[in-house]
């Protein structure tokens, strides 16, 4: 697990991983409480807030959140508009995922602004689509 000046990299692409903290950091500040960074076989929290506990079932996060690779085609051609990202309210926090592509990311919080919220999905999307396309997949 990494800290917000050195997130560990075993996983996820260091310049990804620092971007996403960068993005993060910059539309949500001192509300962001975790960044992790999943795809279809790995799972890396690549920052936690240091009055944090580190006891949270990330393979478990991972196993649900995954579930949103395949049912983003639920949400195709409706009037909804395309899927941008899936908001969890809790009663300590809130979790927003954002999938692209291949990769995907969780960022908990606590308690902000729809607008923030907006601001938060609309740049790790942002990122995740720019590295999409050196994320491994079964087809490569």
């Amino acid at each position: 697990m990494g800290d917000e000046n050195d997130p560990q990299t075993e996983t996820i692409d260091r310049s990804l991983a620092e971007e996403l903290l960068s993005v993060s950091r910059t539309a949500v500040g001192d509300e962001l409480r975790s960044i992790t960074y999943f795809t279809d076989d790995e799972v890396e929290q690549i920052y936690l807030r240091s009055d944090l506990d580190q006891t949270a079932d990330l393979v478990g996060f991972a196993d649900h959140e995954r579930l949103g690779f395949h049912s983003q085609s639920a949400y195709r051609n409706t009037q909804l508009g395309e899927y941008r990202a899936t908001v969890r309210m809790f009663e300590n926090g809130y979790l927003s995922r954002v999938i692209r592509g291949p990769h995907g990311v969780w960022v908990t919080t606590d308690g902000m602004s729809m607008d923030r919220f907006k601001e938060l999905t609309t740049a790790t999307a942002t990122v995740l689509d720019e590295y999409a396309d050196g994320v491994p997949t079964d087809d490569t």
